[in-house]
């Protein structure tokens, strides 16, 4: 399954999660740079105006940032996560009919990749009320094809309520994982 087409290329990952760069050797120009890997349960994605970003620090946890750009080596996650993503401004033209445009491309990119698809538990939308029954579509959107729940959604930034509202349903989630059977 792929959320979309397959986009070539990826982009260099930041934020506060452990990095693992498997394979790096240093001083080695001529090998093309490796796919960084995250150990975080919180995996994001920001576009340049850095809204989803700034609510991700809010939280102060460990966590990866998907690349903005796609040409850059895609993020790898190495455990289990959660997706926190913004809307675009997609659009579902009529009820039921698919939407276009709301799942930013990294995120596509970054879902595209078998291991990381199969390490999503559930995903938290990023949008703007201004966009109506489009507001925080892209998670919907992921909800559906990755058969995750839709844990949260925030407007823009979010509040400090928020984050804290967050934070604590992040921690009660991830203990009924850990209590699953394997």
């Amino acid at each position: 399954m792929t959320l979309g087409t397959v986009i070539p290329g990826a982009g260099a990952a930041s934020g506060s999660g452990r990095l693992h760069v498997p394979g790096r050797s240093a001083g080695n120009a001529d090998s093309p740079e490796p796919n960084p890997a995250t150990d975080a349960d919180l995996v994001y994605f920001t576009s340049a105006s850095g809204y989803t970003g700034r609510f991700a620090a809010k939280l102060n946890r460990p966590s990866a940032r998907i690349p903005l750009l796609t040409s850059a080596p895609t993020l790898l996650a190495r455990r289990p996560y959660v997706l926190l993503l913004p809307t675009y401004g997609g659009t579902a033209a009529q009820p039921g009919a698919a939407a276009k445009g709301a799942v930013p491309k990294q995120v596509i990119k970054f879902l595209n990749v078998e291991s990381n698809r199969e390490l999503i538990r559930g995903v938290i939308g990023a949008g703007n009320t201004n966009f109506g029954e489009n507001y925080c579509l892209a998670a919907d959107i992921i909800s559906a094809k990755c058969k995750v729940p839709v844990l949260y959604r925030f407007e823009l930034m979010g509040t400090s309520e928020d984050a804290a509202t967050v934070n604590q349903g992040l921690e009660e989630f991830w203990t009924h994982q850990s209590q699953k059977p394997a």
